[in-house]
Parts: C-alpha cells; sequence; structure tokens
C-alpha cells in the first residue's frame, strides 16, 4: 500500500509551513499586539517533522512479528497577545507508509498510526489569558505534571481537554484544574479522546525549586477511580564544571474510590552521578501489597523512576508486594549521546500464589544537530519473563528509530 493522497497533502503542508518559518525568519515576539489584527500578523508558526520504524519481534509461540513505519507530526499556530488574551491551536498526524509497513490485522504495528494505519487529530485548541504572574487556559492543550503527561515517545504524544490555572510566585508554581479528557498513545489512537476518569480529574499541585532543590506535592480527584497523593523532592549539586550529583525521592499514595481496585502505597529512590561526559543512575521503587488492589501510574508515561521504554511498575502490582530496580549509564561526547538501561522488575506471590519476574533492557543512540532541531534516535529494547519457563506475551525484542526536525 502508498502513502495516502491525504499524507501527501499533509507533508507538503507541513513542509511548506517550515519554508515559510525559515524564511521568515519566525521567532516568538516579546512585544504584545496592540490591535486585533496584530493578534494574528504577530502570530507564531511551531511544529515538528518526524518518521518512525517500530517492530516487535515477539519470542511467544505462535505471534507474528509486528512492525510499522510512519510518517507525520504537527503544526502550531499560536496568535500574539492583547491585553492578556490569546489563542492557539495545533494539528497532528501520523500515516503508515504501506510498503514498510506489516500487514493489518498479522502483522501490523499499531502503536504508531492506528489499527487503520492513520491518525489526525486537532490535539490543541486553547483560549488563553494572563495577567502578571497569573495565566488561565481552557481547551484542548499539552500539559505536564506528575500524573497526566506528554509521554512524547512515539508519534503521537499526549494533550488533554482541561481547565488550568497557574500562578508563579518567587521560586514557587502552582496549578489547578480539572481534566477532562485526553487523546495520544498512551490513550489509545483507535479511542480517539477519552475520558480522565468517569466525570474527569479535579487536580493541584505546587512546586518549589531553587539552584540545588526542587521539591512537589499534586493531589487528583480521578472520578470513580482513586484520590491520589504524589510527594517528591530532587537534590541537585555541581562539584565543577565536569562534576555533579543528583539525589531524588518518592511518593504516591492512592486510595480507591467506588471499590474500583485501584489502591497503592509506591516508594522511590533516585541517585545519578556525572563527570565528563558520563553519567551514573540507579532508581528504586517499592510497591506495597494491597489485597485485590493495582496501582496506576496516570494518563501518560508515569513519574515513576523506574520506568522503562515500555515497562513500569504498574504491569506487576495487582495483589502483591512488587519492586522495580533500575541501573543505567550514559555517555554524551558531542552531538551524539549513547545509554543503556537495565531493569528487573520483580512481583512477590500474590494471594493465588502467582510471582511475575520480568526484565528489560534498553539500549539507545541519540544524534542531534542544528541546536537540537534536527535529531535522529533509535532505542532497542529486549524483555524478558524470568519467572515463565515457556516464552510469553513479555519475551520479545523491539527496535525503533526515529528522524525528527522541529522548528
Amino acid at each position: 500500500m502508498s502513502i495516502s493522497v491525504k499524507s501527501i497533502l499533509l507533508i507538503c503542508t507541513l513542509t511548506s509551513a517550515v519554508a515559510i518559518a525559515a524564511d521568515e525568519n519566525v521567532e516568538a515576539k516579546e512585544d504584545k499586539a496592540s490591535t486585533f489584527g496584530q493578534m494574528f500578523e504577530e502570530g507564531t508558526v511551531s511544529g515538528n517533522l518526524r518518521s518512525m520504524y517500530a517492530g516487535y519481534n515477539q519470542k511467544q509461540s505462535g505471534e507474528n512479528n509486528i512492525y510499522a513505519t510512519a510518517i507525520g507530526g504537527y503544526l502550531k499556530y499560536e496568535l500574539s497577545e492583547l491585553n492578556g488574551f490569546s489563542a492557539a491551536a495545533a494539528f497532528a498526524t501520523s500515516h503508515d507508509i504501506g510498503f514498510v509497513t506489516g500487514d493489518k490485522g498479522s502483522k501490523h504495528n499499531d502503536e504508531l498510526s492506528s489499527s487503520e494505519g492513520e491518525y489526525s487529530m486537532l490535539s490543541e485548541a486553547y483560549l488563553n489569558y494572563k495577567y502578571d504572574s497569573f495565566n488561565f487556559r481552557a481547551g484542548r492543550q499539552l500539559i505536564d505534571t506528575p500524573l497526566a503527561d506528554s509521554d512524547d515517545i512515539r508519534m503521537i504524544f499526549n494533550t488533554f481537554e482541561a481547565y488550568i490555572a497557574t500562578y508563579e510566585a518567587l521560586n514557587f508554581s502552582i496549578m489547578a484544574g480539572k481534566l477532562e479528557k485526553w487523546q495520544g498513545t498512551d490513550a489509545g489512537l483507535d479511542e480517539r479522546w477519552i475520558k480522565t476518569g468517569e466525570d474527569g480529574t479535579l487536580f493541584g499541585g505546587i512546586t518549589y525549586s531553587n539552584d540545588i532543590l526542587e521539591t512537589n506535592a499534586w493531589y487528583y480527584n480521578i472520578s470513580k477511580l482513586t484520590n491520589a497523593t504524589y510527594l517528591d523532592a530532587k537534590f541537585t549539586h555541581g562539584i565543577n564544571d565536569d562534576l555533579s550529583v543528583l539525589g531524588a525521592v518518592q511518593y504516591l499514595r492512592e486510595n480507591e474510590i467506588d471499590n474500583s481496585g485501584t489502591e497503592a502505597s509506591i516508594y522511590g529512590l533516585l541517585a545519578e552521578a556525572s563527570a565528563y561526559g558520563f553519567t551514573l543512575s540507579a532508581a528504586y521503587n517499592k510497591s506495597e501489597k494491597e489485597s485485590g488492589k493495582a496501582s496506576f501510574s496516570g494518563f501518560g508515561g508515569g513519574t515513576l523512576f523506574t520506568s522503562m521504554d515500555t515497562m513500569i511498575l504498574d504491569e506487576i502490582t495487582n495483589d502483591r508486594d512488587a519492586r522495580a530496580i533500575v541501573g543505567g549509564i550514559r555517555y554524551e561526547i558531542d552531538n551524539v549521546t549513547l545509554s543503556y538501561a537495565y531493569g528487573d522488575f520483580d512481583g512477590k506471590a500474590d494471594s493465588i500464589g502467582d510471582k511475575a519476574h520480568i526484565v528489560e533492557q534498553n539500549i539507545g543512540l541519540k544524534y542531534s544537530v542544528l541546536k537540537d532541531k534536527f535529531t535522529l534516535s533509535a532505542i532497542y529494547a529486549i524483555e524478558k519473563d524470568r519467572e515463565n519457563s515457556a516464552k510469553t506475551e513479555n519475551d520479545w525484542k523491539r527496535l525503533q528509530i526515529m528522524a525528527s526536525y522541529s522548528f
């Protein structure tokens, strides 16, 4: 199957936008508009073009290897501010390239462009009001909080229909609002916009940061699912220009609502040391057993220190004590970053005696130029089920390659 006419037109539109932005040197302006017409005249265009291959080599008996290659990106237009008011809209899309994508229903990987091989969405469309340190935004928007985040690791990142107020003062940042729906890879590309809880999610958080310390305190009421409290603290210290250390702790407490089955207590530790381009890290998370209950890491990739490319602690917390240990090394030289991480996820016996033990390895390569506007990256993930002698759905190898250009 060749690329559809819609895909070609979209690619041409995005490419034209890149050319216009480059020719006119479009940049965000600090000056605010003084008339309604200037809101449009001084509006800014930004976006991203990307292409990605992602394939799984399945080890479980009877399972086909699946793969897909997609092209797409996003295009955003934002009005200049007038008397504190502004607005923006962004369009995101991803389309499979047929001749380098597996057959639908048998060898097709649907995580890039849905099971239909295409995905297009008005991912952002919001009104914004700003007055001094206060900001209010209503509509489809991009947010990053501990339990609701963009998780931009595939073709389509997560965005939210929400009403959010923020206030910044000194070293404090306060955010509160309501999430109604969300879309993106983690929400499921076949589902489009889905609810964040039966009646949405109310949330609030406060962040304090200075040169060496950052602390977070957040609360989420995810309707008919759970009340969640998240706390963390991160300490960084630069010994000199080439040496630094980092330490962090986190805690997540979830209390179920209406017998939803979502309840957990999770603790976490993280340590990093960086020297002359090398970074060594070690992370630990522990989930205490709640009989018949499981944890929920949020709408997105989750905030736990041990989250890998695909494996997270949520996968093994149901009705058991569980822990995860992840060790990693990263080396940066010029425009190249090499990385390796090894994660061990172990679940004790649940109420019927079943255990879980899954290991994942991530090998990464990233090359960036043009002030990080162009990026070529690859990640090779290997997952093994150490608890079962027969191959299961947790036995596979995954390769992802992405080329990305931002403007």
